[in-house]
This record gives C-alpha cells, sequence and structure tokens, in this order.
C-alpha cells in the first residue's frame, strides 16, 4: 500500500494546539510495512476514567482542541486518534486502500491491541461515530459509556438529510477539495485564518486528499452496501445497550438533524441519562462550543 506523511512542519505552531504528537503502527492489510496512526494523549496516565474522543472528516484531533483542557483539568486522561488518511497519520494514496471496515479495524486495533485501553468514555461526531459505534458495539467489554454529538450509524434503509447528499456530490465532482472552507461551511462560528490553516496543514497538495475524498463514498446507502450486515449487527447490540449513553447534538447542523430520534427510541442506555442540545453550534460542534460541550460530557460522566 503506498501512502504518503505530511512533513512535520506543517503541523508547527498550530494555533491552540500545544499537544505532543504520540504514533502507534496498525497492520497494512495489503502485507506492507505497517501504517503510522497518530494520536493524541493528555493526562494522567492512571486516570480512572479514560475518554476516547473520535473526530469524523475531514477533520483531526485538531477538532478537539477546546475541549481537551478542560477534560484534562478535571482529571480525565485524554485519547484522540487521527483516522488513517488524515490529520498526522499516514494517507494510503489509492481510493481502493480504504473501506469502512478497514477502517473499523484500524481503530481497533490501535486502542486494543496496542494501547490496550479499557473502560473507555466514547465521545463521537460525524464519521467518528460510525466508527466509533461499530468499534464499541463489537468490543462492548472495553467501552463503558458512549457520547454521541451530530452522528449516526446508518444502515444503508433510511434515507438522508438533502445537505449530505449535496456533500457526496461535490466531494466526487469538485476537481479541488477545499478542506479549511468544508470545515468553515460546517461551523455556525467564524473560524480564525490561524484556525482555517490547521485544519488545511495536514494536505499539502491534492494528492494527500484521498481519504476526505473517499468518505462520503463509504457511507453505507442502500441494503447492497458491503457494509450493511455490519451495521445490522451493530444496531442489534444498541438495542441491547444498557450502560450510559448520552446525546449532544447541536441545533443548527443540517446533516444530522433527527438522527438522535433513533437511539433515543432504540438503545436502552439512553433512558435516565440528562441528553442536552448544544446551542449555536454547527455540525462542527467542538469548534463552535467546544468548552460548553466539554462540561456537558463531565456532566455525563460524573452522573452516570
Amino acid at each position: 500500500m503506498e501512502r504518503l506523511r505530511t512533513p512535520d512542519s506543517y503541523f508547527a505552531d498550530l494555533d491552540g494546539f500545544a499537544f505532543a504528537p504520540h504514533y502507534l503502527e496498525v497492520t497494512d492489510p495489503d502485507g506492507g510495512a505497517p501504517l503510522r496512526m497518530h494520536y493524541l494523549d493528555e493526562g494522567p496516565r492512571d486516570a480512572k476514567e479514560i475518554l476516547w474522543l473520535q473526530h469524523g472528516e475531514p477533520s483531526w484531533s485538531y477538532l478537539f482542541r477546546k475541549m481537551i483542557p478542560v477534560l484534562v483539568a478535571q482529571g480525565y486522561r485524554v485519547i484522540c486518534p487521527d483516522l488513517i488518511g488524515l490529520g498526522r497519520s499516514d494517507k494510503p494514496t489509492s481510493l481502493h486502500d480504504y473501506s469502512y471496515a478497514r477502517h473499523v479495524e484500524w481503530l481497533r486495533e490501535a486502542l486494543f491491541d496496542v494501547l490496550d485501553l479499557d473502560g473507555l468514555t466514547l465521545m463521537a461526531q460525524d464519521w467518528g461515530s460510525l466508527l466509533g459505534l461499530r468499534v464499541a458495539t463489537e468490543n462492548p467489554e472495553r467501552v463503558a459509556r458512549i457520547a454521541l454529538g451530530n452522528g449516526g450509524l446508518p444502515t444503508g434503509l433510511g434515507k438522508f438529510q438533502p445537505a449530505f447528499e449535496a456533500w457526496k456530490e461535490f466531494s466526487q465532482t469538485t476537481p479541488e477539495l477545499p478542506i479549511a472552507q468544508i470545515i468553515q461551511g460546517g461551523c455556525a462560528e467564524t473560524l480564525s485564518a490561524a484556525e482555517l490553516a490547521a485544519y488545511q496543514a495536514p494536505f499539502p497538495d491534492e494528492s494527500y486528499k484521498t481519504a476526505a475524498r473517499v468518505f462520503p463514498t463509504l457511507v453505507p446507502c442502500s441494503p447492497e452496501d458491503p457494509a450493511h450486515e455490519a451495521q445490522m449487527r451493530a444496531w442489534d447490540v444498541l438495542r441491547t445497550w444498557t450502560k450510559p449513553f448520552f446525546l449532544c447534538f447541536s441545533d443548527q447542523d443540517p446533516i444530522s438533524a433527527g438522527a438522535d430520534r433513533k437511539f433515543l427510541r432504540d438503545v436502552p442506555g439512553t433512558q435516565g441519562v440528562e441528553h442536552v442540545t448544544i446551542l449555536g453550534a454547527g455540525h462542527f460542534l467542538q469548534d463552535d462550543r467546544g468548552v460548553e460541550l466539554a462540561q456537558a460530557l463531565i456532566r455525563f460522566i460524573e452522573a452516570n
């Protein structure tokens, strides 16, 4: 598997991101050299609670920069992996290098085989939820709680919001994928030039954007999708999930609007939990209301 690696110089002095990089290796399913995955590891190593914060696309762990200091100050250990193909992780160059199943396995291998983490609280958004919920339901003994914001677990049986259909079409037809502008378009607040540059940093040119471009095509949109059966099995687990399950969607996200209703209806762990709506936030609610979201997550953990 051919891959690119963004030079470290592109990540120097990023605005609001004074976190040390960490790296581990995950398997190349084609039999080549291992892939390098980047992750953040902040807070005490002996913390009672470990939080797994999972970004989606085309973002990376920079998305959680406002939340991490709040969570660490509360005594939590925070783990933020960069998905393969995004952030500081290696970037395979072929569209065929990526699949839903491969991303699930890369995360599982990193979190459990390499880092050997247990008792995790998952906070997931966007593709972080599609992947995080799969990893959690396939390894339920490793996950103590789930917090879901602006995400879902599509099976290919339902319909999508028009905003997602428009994004999918754009991602496949535009000759240049404007990463920073895509992030800005998913925010209610205006990002600074320095923040926009940080989102653009992992992608020196178009050749680094293969994962960002392919992700929308991996969302299961029909029962014939390769991920359909695994998604259905994941929902079978969720329908028996009694561990605390927290919904923290924002009020201004046209992509995931209404997705929380299925979890409230079908996941037992949502019952008895005080869910919140993050006001004044778009799709990337961590950018718009990161501190508020971190505080809501802390309240959820302490109450459950």
